[in-house]
């Protein structure tokens, strides 16, 4: 536990959802409900589930893109424990070098009418770290370390293929050195053929600059190539927590068998049955009763529709939020 980088305590984030003329709030949507987890140095931890379970906005309420409603994220830099949380908007802007993120799109996240240069080197110009040739030796060693030529950095991000814009993307976030990085689906708007190249080049700069990931993501094969524990989410809440390998190889929640049952087989000949949940994902501003996954679980008893399950270590660190996890026995894929 003392080489942990990163603990989240509790953290919520609820949206107000208003209306009329004079904007009452008439429901509120829990989008991040009561989670808690860490991260040590040097380690990916996975965050997936379906698409509005809350991953992307527990990677911005880390990072104090939006502010969260309640709880802590306690950073542990230099023998200081720093909540982020509760930091001014003052203190927060000498800590977000620590703390950088990887977008999704990069067809997005990139200024079109910034260069390569001005993009990767305005971290380092806001925080007055380099300038004018320091500034461009810089830039021009971070385009190196992701694979790309530093003569290209006069150029505008239309001249890169998606591949390639993500690793602006990623450059410009490795620029202060960071300490943790929050990956955003950084591989799902690119071509599957690009995809294991940007995974690998993660791989390499983790090691490299001992960087420590939040990997978000629903593909579920890229998580295990990458991450060396997963946290599956769901409307909020995560419901199971355990290593990579453990988790896909004994699940011990039924929304985590779910989502298993799901990931292609790289062998034809292997004849699995995919799990087809019932219904909808809940409504984050109305949730369920008792266990939010009871409406569409398959093993839900009286108990699951009335008790709300803690998340509860089971042993070797494998958390689960299921009444009935040490009984049932649930169907994994093995690790590849």
């Amino acid at each position: 536990m003392n080489n942990i980088l990163l603990e989240v305590k509790n953290l919520k984030k609820y949206f107000p959802i208003t209306k009329g003329f004079f904007r009452k709030q008439v429901a509120t949507v829990k989008a991040v409900d009561d989670i808690s987890f860490f991260i040590r140095e040097g380690e990916t931890l996975g965050l997936v589930g379906e698409s509005g379970c809350g991953k992307t906005t527990t990677g911005k309420v880390i990072l104090r893109a939006y502010d969260p409603t309640d709880g802590d994220v306690i950073l542990h830099i230099d023998g200081l424990d720093i909540n982020v949380a509760k930091l001014s908007s003052k203190e927060l802007k000498n800590v977000r070098r620590y703390m950088q993120m990887v977008f999704q799109d990069p067809f997005k996240s990139l200024n079109p009418r910034m260069t390569v240069r001005d993009i990767i080197g305005e971290p380092l110009l806001v925080n007055g770290i380099a300038k004018g040739k320091e500034l461009d030796d810089r830039v021009a060693d971070l385009m190196r370390k992701v694979g790309l030529r530093p003569e290209y950095m006069k150029r505008y991000p239309h001249a890169f293929s998606g591949g390639q814009r993500q690793r602006i993307s990623i450059a410009r976030a490795l620029a202060l050195n960071p300490k943790l990085v929050i990956c955003d689906e950084p591989v799902s708007a690119l071509d599957v053929s690009i995809q294991a190249q940007v995974l690998n080049l993660l791989k390499d700069l983790q090691e490299e600059f001992r960087l420590t990931y939040l990997f978000i993501s629903h593909d579920l094969g890229v998580v295990e190539h990458i991450c060396d524990r997963v946290a599956v989410m769901y409307v909020g809440k995560i419901v199971e927590l355990a290593k990579t390998e453990e988790l896909f190889e004994k699940p011990k929640h039924p929304y985590t068998e779910a989502l298993l049952s799901a990931v292609p087989k790289p062998d034809p000949r292997m004849k699995t049955k995919r799990i087809l949940l019932v219904g909808e994902v809940p409504d984050a501003s109305n949730p369920p009763s008792g266990c939010y996954f009871h409406p569409r679980c398959n093993y839900a008893k009286d108990l699951c529709k009335e008790v709300r399950p803690e998340l509860i270590d089971i042993g070797n660190g494998h958390l689960v939020a299921c009444h009935f996890a040490k009984e049932l026995s649930l169907k994994g894929i093995p690790i590849t």
